[in-house]
């Protein structure tokens, strides 16, 4: 199966074009981007350039960009590279279009539907094995040949070996875990606790508090990966120590970012509609939905203390540091 494998990847965005053209470097695989958009189909099939993500790199000329779903009727595995909040709808609409023996990828770090999972909302949907793949992972250095680490989450092992092979050779590194739950837990609450650690580098820039905020949010996500279902270990895969680490510490983190703005005061309503961040989304779902579905308490967790800062109005940000270390 591995040598005539067929790949497509939903979405022609920044992830999907850098993962797309790794694999296209093998020269053994059918490699497709099925997108929306017309710019990006037309750069990318006349110029093998990604204008609109990736202006200054040439792609492989095997990677090909189509808007036909037919595509995905013959794909062996699709990856899912679009924004978590479309994908459910996205594939209900199109589930027509899904061979049944085709593997699905999920890319996205956030809530498919509710308070469900993307593999737990999809599988309401299609009949289809549907794998995790979570890691510390920028595109921009995915498409530089980065040496990138993710986590392959599967419920059936023979999966392992089948994307072991898909990416050796290339510079993507995997490990592996059958807590498909887990990986999509961490992958969330990585979000939450980035946005923390952006508040607090707004207020300090102080390695003894980073490092003390780093741990408490270390333990924070494998007691609340355990409690809502997922193995505390998977803190120490890939996509979650890694991913958090990542996304914490490195500017060209959205969520991180968003924190810094929080804690610097310059985060306003008007650029809360405008900008969709998984954090924010994810933080609300888990003291409102989660946590009390389940009877856990908040009370005593950064995240609880997060949630405050989105949800009341008169909240005094200079006070957030304090509360957390305090907790």
């Amino acid at each position: 199966m591995d040598k005539d494998l067929r790949i497509c990847f939903i979405g022609s965005g920044a992830i999907s074009t850098a993962m797309g053209n790794v694999l296209a470097q093998k020269e053994k695989y059918e490699v497709f981007l099925l997108s929306v958009e017309q710019d990006v189909v037309d750069s990318i099939s006349n110029e093998h350039v990604n204008r609109k993500y990736f202006p200054n790199i040439e792609l492989e000329h095997s990677l090909k960009a189509t808007f036909d779903k037919t595509i995905l009727k013959d794909s062996d595995i699709i990856f899912l590279g679009i924004p978590s909040s479309i994908i459910v709808s996205y594939i209900r609409d199109n589930a027509k279009f899904i061979g049944e023996e085709a593997i699905i990828v999920n890319l996205a770090k956030g809530f498919g539907d509710g308070q469900k999972t993307i593999p737990q909302a999809l599988a309401r949907i299609i009949p289809n094995q549907i794998v995790s793949l979570k890691g510390p992972s920028f595109a921009r250095e995915i498409i530089n040949n980065m040496p990138t680490a993710f986590t392959l989450a599967s419920k059936r092992e023979k999966h392992f070996k089948l994307f072991e092979s898909l990416f050796k050779g290339t510079s993507i590194y995997l490990d592996y875990t059958t807590d498909v739950m887990g990986v999509e837990l961490a992958s969330i609450l990585k979000n939450i606790y980035a946005i923390i650690v952006g508040i607090v580098d707004a207020h300090f820039d102080s390695p003894n508090l980073r490092s003390l905020i780093l741990t408490k949010a270390i333990n924070e996500m494998r007691v609340l990966i355990s409690k809502f279902g997922g193995e505390e270990y998977t803190m120490f895969n890939y996509c979650g120590f890694g991913d958090f680490t990542l996304t914490a510490l490195n500017d060209l983190s959205r969520n991180r970012t968003l924190g810094l703005l929080i804690g610097k005061g310059f985060f306003t309503d008007y650029i809360s509609e405008k900008v969709v961040l998984e954090g924010k989304v994810a933080v609300n779902i888990f003291v409102e939905e989660i946590a009390k579905k389940r009877g856990i308490k908040t009370k005593n967790l950064m995240l609880k203390e997060l949630y405050k800062v989105f949800n009341e109005e008169k909240y005094d940000i200079n006070n957030f540091v304090s509360n957390i270390t305090n907790i």
